[in-house]
């Protein structure tokens, strides 16, 4: 999206950025008007879980280390789009009220000294993103879950402090199982606070061992590796045992929840037709069950697939996804408006009402 960054330059110019914050201009001129969704003439408050951002000052902080291409990287990319005023007139012209916007963690493999003061630089800025342009944002709390315990706190006090709806995690960290039993402890915390928990690839073909098979053509890396990456950690927290040992946990898998809610039922023969590769922890349900208590966002392209993904799950399951400002989607909300097959109560909980009960926000 990188006509994103020149789009409507006048409106972006129009906020001043203070300390990686946001300071409020009066709308400037040309920008396009907003879009106010309603469903069956009802006005619905329409919330994207999943859009990305950074933090520029983190530069500093990791200049020098490992971690500053990584962090660069981001920055200089479209998941470094700036929370201005050229971002929110995209999504007025969207129709999208409100993002929850996630950093992506580059930082799982930091000391725990550098790890927490980066989370202390990202969540302050984060925040101050969020409440620059009032009613519009949310955040993720940008948690170091290498240390689960303080992954814990971090978690805590950003939502106690800073006013955060939950966290945003990778996939794995630096290849270790999100379900493994030293991460408990943030499980824990995130049950016992309610906290949406929104599941995001990173690093995916080096973490799920596809590196050389997704080389060449066709950005193999990213449109199988990641939706993979999330499959292999929604499985895991399954038949690791992760979510009977923490039954009320709110969890979000991004891109629709990779491949896995699509061919659950494969899950449920699997160990019948080869119970001496099942020795995992005794299931209180069948794998196909444990998704559905899950949430997907609706980044899944087509109608037919998000049909496919309502019938299977449940529309009470599902939210609005962009990936902004990546530019997979045209017309997020259209998606699920034209979907057939939906009545308006499921339209309205996708694109509201499920994030509103989760978040706790106004819908």
């Amino acid at each position: 999206m990188i006509a994103r960054r020149t789009f409507l330059k006048s409106a972006a110019a129009a906020v001043v950025c203070v300390a990686c914050g946001i300071g409020r201009a009066a709308e400037p001129p040309g920008v396009r008007k907003r879009r106010e969704v309603s469903v069956g003439g009802r006005r619905v408050r329409t919330v994207d879980v999943h859009a990305h951002c950074a933090v520029p000052e983190v530069l500093d902080l990791v200049k020098g280390t490992p971690f500053e291409e990584r962090a660069r990287r981001q920055l200089d990319g479209n998941l470094g789009f700036p929370v201005n005023a050229a971002r929110v007139a995209d999504m007025d012209g969207d129709g999208i009220d409100v993002q929850a916007l996630s950093i992506n963690a580059f930082w799982y493999g930091m000391s725990r000294d550098l790890a927490r003061r980066t989370f202390d630089i990202q969540s302050e800025k984060l925040a101050a993103m969020c409440k620059a342009i009032p009613g519009r944002f949310l955040g993720y709390a940008p948690v170091s879950l290498q240390f689960p315990e303080l992954a814990a706190e971090q978690l805590e006090d950003g939502m106690k402090r800073l006013g955060f709806v939950g966290a945003a995690i990778g996939g794995n960290v630096e290849g270790a199982e999100i379900a493994a039993p030293r991460f408990d402890l943030f499980w824990k915390k995130a049950e016992e606070l309610q906290a949406l928990v929104f599941i995001h690839p990173q690093t995916a073909p080096q973490s799920t061992g596809i590196a050389k098979r997704v080389q060449g053509s066709g950005a193999l890396g990213n449109v199988i590796g990641n939706p993979l990456e999330t499959s292999l950690a929604l499985a895991h927290l399954i038949f690791d045992g992760t979510l009977d040992r923490f039954p009320n946990l709110k969890i979000c898998g991004a891109h629709g929840g990779g491949f896995l809610p699509s061919y659950a039922a494969r899950m449920d023969h699997g160990c019948a037709v080869f119970p001496d590769q099942c020795k995992g922890p005794a299931l209180k349900k069948k794998p196909s069950e444990y998704l559905k208590g899950l949430y997907y966002d609706s980044l899944v392209f087509t109608s037919e697939a998000l049909r496919h993904l309502v019938n299977e799950h449940g529309a009470s399951q599902i939210m609005i996804g962009t990936d902004y400002a990546v530019p997979w989607v045209k017309g997020p909300v259209d998606h699920i408006l034209n979907t057939p097959g939906l009545n308006d109560a499921e339209r309205i909980a996708i694109l509201s009402g499920n994030a509103a009960k989760l978040m706790k926000v106004p819908s």
